[in-house]
């Protein structure tokens, strides 16, 4: 009796347990349904938002700008290189005296300084004057000779042969003849006692006085004040170059040199030497 007392006893106490066990989890299921319930709703106390889309507002069209005018760029000043020539006979200042520069425009080519072809015995350094040709040959190495044109005064055909360069002189005093002096009083008499070397003077800017034998020749290879009778006849004096190519020939010779004047047979039309 009493073991079945306690075993009823047992039972009952663990069915109580199991009842309170179950209360238990559903007070706690009941408490927490709140928040499951919340975290699957959403709430909001704002209104909803009106969306207001902007109106169109008119724009005027707008004038389009015209496109720049861009202005060419002037264009440069190209330097034109002087030529050859215009190198060899420009302005000179030597020595304080202006030498004017040549107007090409005037003067042939032909009388221009230039190296040819030249044939003859003659030595390098020898000047060769063919007063009929109105050319005077400066002879170079390898056949060539340096050719300047000549004016010839009446003196010039006076004299032919060899001579040797006594002395050079630069801007060199003039004294005028007796002839030219009868000849043309008005314009020669002033000067009987000689003139100054300068632009002035009739025998330029160089002279070479030739002799032969020891003894002046009177005949003279100079420049000249009057460059338009370059390669032409002239009435009085010896051998005339342009004042820019006497300065060049001055140059290149020395006392001493050799100098020869060719005859009327000897000139280059009639031999076998000269130009090629």
């Amino acid at each position: 009796m009493a073991r079945g007392h306690l075993g009823y006893w047992a039972l009952t106490t663990q069915n109580q347990k199991g009842r309170t066990a179950a209360s238990v989890a559903r007070l706690l299921l009941i408490s927490l349904l709140p928040l499951v319930v919340a975290a699957c709703t959403t709430t909001s106390s704002d209104s909803p938002i009106a969306v207001t889309m902007p109106e169109t507002v008119a724009v005027a069209p707008q004038p389009v700008a015209a496109a720049p005018v861009v202005e060419p760029l002037p264009e440069p000043e190209v330097q034109t290189a002087k030529s050859e020539y215009e190198v060899m006979y420009g302005a000179v200042n030597d020595g304080g005296n202006q030498i004017a520069a040549l107007d090409l425009s005037k003067i042939a080519e032909r009388n221009l300084r230039k190296q040819v072809n030249y044939k003859t015995s003659h030595p390098v350094g020898t000047i060769i004057v063919d007063p009929y040709a109105r050319y005077l040959y400066l002879v170079q190495p390898g056949g060539k000779a340096m050719r300047y044109s000549v004016g010839v005064g009446r003196a010039g055909l006076t004299f032919s042969g060899e001579a040797k360069v006594a002395y050079k002189a630069q801007w060199p005093r003039w004294t005028p003849t007796q002839n030219m002096i009868k000849r043309n009083p008005d314009h020669y008499a002033k000067y009987a006692k000689g003139l100054e070397g300068g632009i002035r003077n009739p025998l330029g800017a160089r002279a070479l006085y030739l002799y032969r034998d020891g003894k002046d020749t009177l005949y003279r290879i100079h420049g000249t004040n009057e460059p338009w009778s370059v390669g032409k006849a002239a009435s009085s004096g010896c051998i005339r170059l342009f004042n820019q190519d006497i300065l060049d020939l001055h140059k290149r010779v020395s006392s001493g040199s050799r100098v020869v004047v060719l005859d009327k047979s000897q000139s280059r039309a009639q031999s076998s030497e000269g130009e090629s």
